[in-house]
This record gives structure tokens, C-alpha cells and sequence, in this order.
């Protein structure tokens, strides 16, 4: 049972690798390509996001510890 899993798994994984870099015939790129150009947009983007919720946490705790 254990080397049945094992083959599938690995067949498995054969074949994700394959489909994410396997070039496209309209511009020959392939999904890996496509993925690695937008990380850095993405990865800013997740920045911003977490800085304007880190902001208003701030806030809100300020407002909570300082009641006027």
C-alpha cells in the first residue's frame, strides 16, 4: 500500500512540475514565468495591506488606553 502512495505522489508532483513549466505556444511563457514576474507586486501589495492594518490597530488601542 505504501509504494502505490508513494507512485502516485510522485507521479503526481511529475506532473505539477510539468504544467508550471511547460511554455504556452501564444507567448512562450510558461505559469512559472508568469508567477515570478508578479510576486514583487504581490508581495507589496500584502505589505500595504498589512501596514494599513497594523495602523489601525495602533489606533484603535490608542483611542482605547487614552479616553478623553
Amino acid at each position: 500500500m505504501g509504494l502505490i502512495k508513494f507512485i502516485a505522489i510522485g507521479a503526481a508532483v511529475g506532473l505539477g512540475v510539468k504544467y508550471l513549466t511547460q511554455k504556452r505556444e501564444e507567448d512562450g511563457r510558461s505559469v512559472l514565468d508568469d508567477l515570478t514576474d508578479k510576486a514583487p507586486e504581490w508581495f507589496n501589495k500584502a505589505k500595504n495591506f498589512a501596514n494599513e492594518k497594523v495602523e489601525l490597530a495602533t489606533e484603535k488601542v490608542r483611542s482605547r488606553n487614552n479616553p478623553r
